[in-house]
């Protein structure tokens, strides 16, 4: 194989692999109002308030007060008129809405928002997800949502695209407020953590994996989370959390490094990011080999170590940049490092999408650059002698795009 035959076969193979969208913020369709979708959310990303919030006076709370139309139409006239949309958030939007062929160049919001408003919402799904290359998506599930929680409760028929993913911050972060959650849904539970508590912990658990056929529970963890620390954080999660994945056989995901409300005027835009302590996390995964972890770092100082934890720890499963880390010169720049040290059992990336139409982005943009990556390591492979053959680049694609971490699950 020549090296432009190479290449033209990597970013091929890449192109037109199936995706399974390990990590996001998406909602089954019968959720209805909770699966984002549409121009106005997608200008109303808190990552795009952030960055308007830059270039314009208005007040945190005048905001906030304004409807999401004129939110959107804010941000539309300060990142899209008013400057060039050149930040991977702006640029995401235009790569998304050119993808359903409409015309950018115009800059015609309210054509725009016409162009969505005659949609059908189950077919929308459809059409995203070809065109994002997407097969399954894994939600973010929390029992403490309640907006989400009386849809579970109430029952629906699944869309079974959507997988659901357990997300327990509340439980291991602010147990206090939580028993008393807990004891009004009829747990018995008390602030102080006796075998009784435990065991109704596990209890709740149990239930909410069983009644969302969760396939990992998660956490999100700020960057001063320690272990082994006596604390009721780690005495939940040792006694019940980790107890429970073991019983269910499900991996737990940590996602550390989340400084919640740095500004807390930009609500959920206002979260900023710190530098873990990765010797807490392998201290949990040498504790706790009979549990499998997988994680994401949100702090670029972390990824290093990560990647030497994995080396370590094969109970370990490193996935995904995000917030902070997905763009794309930190994207290419970990993805490079990850498979340099620990090679194909990874996966690169998933989507964190929060607006179903950014999985289209997302993954169009992540895929550029995982394949240019894939290319140069073919091609040093090629430079040794070892020529690898069409079949093997697909069956190492098909792993980086959810195959590694369907193996790791089991």
């Amino acid at each position: 194989m020549t090296r432009a035959a190479l290449k033209a076969r990597v970013e091929r193979t890449v192109a037109t692999v199936r995706v399974t969208d390990i990590h996001t913020h998406l909602y089954d369709p019968a959720f209805g109002d909770l699966l984002l979708w549409g121009i106005d959310d997608l200008l109303v990303y808190h990552y795009l308030v952030a960055e308007a919030f830059r270039h314009t006076d208005i007040s945190y709370d005048k905001f906030w007060s304004l409807s999401k139309t004129q939110q959107a139409d804010l941000i539309w006239d300060a990142l899209f008129l008013q400057h060039s949309p050149i930040s991977e958030s702006c640029r995401g939007v235009l790569t998304t809405l050119n993808a359903f062929g409409l015309d950018v160049k115009k800059r015609d919001l309210p054509a725009l928002r016409k162009w969505f408003a005659g949609q059908k919402p189950g077919k929308f799904v459809t059409r995203c997800m070809d065109l994002a290359g997407v097969e399954q998506i894994y939600m973010t599930n929390s029992p403490f949502d309640d907006i989400e929680r009386p849809v579970w409760e109430k029952g629906f028929e699944r869309d079974e695209r959507f997988l659901a993913a357990l997300r327990i911050d509340p439980l291991l972060l602010a147990w206090n407020d939580t028993s008393k959650k807990l004891g009004q849904w009829g747990y018995k539970v008390s602030s102080s953590l006796t075998p009784k508590t435990i065991s109704q912990v596990r209890k709740f658990l149990c239930d909410w994996t069983q009644k969302m056929d969760a396939q990992y529970l998660m956490v999100s963890l700020p960057p001063d989370f320690n272990f082994p620390e006596a604390n009721t954080c780690n005495r939940l999660l040792e006694e019940a959390v980790l107890p429970h994945c073991r019983e269910f056989n499900l991996p737990f995901a940590v996602m550390p490094g989340v400084r919640r409300a740095v500004n807390p005027q930009l609500g959920l835009a206002g979260d900023g990011i710190g530098v873990s302590n990765m010797a807490a996390f392998n201290h949990l995964f040498a504790k706790y080999p009979e549990n499998r972890f997988l994680a994401t770092m949100l702090s670029r100082e972390n990824q290093h170590e990560l990647c030497v934890a994995a080396r370590k720890f094969r109970n370990l499963h490193i996935f995904g940049c995000w917030w902070f880390t997905n763009v794309p010169h930190l994207i290419e720049e970990i993805t490079r490092l990850r498979l340099e040290l620990v090679g194909l059992s990874i996966t690169p990336q998933h989507s964190d999408a929060r607006v179903l139409d950014q999985i289209i982005y997302k993954w169009r943009h992540n895929k550029e650059i995982i394949g240019r990556v894939l290319v140069e390591k073919y091609e040093q492979l090629a430079a040794t002698g070892w020529q690898p053959t069409s079949a093997e680049i697909e069956r190492d694609v098909r792993d980086l795009f959810g195959g590694a971490f369907k193996k790791f699950c089991g």
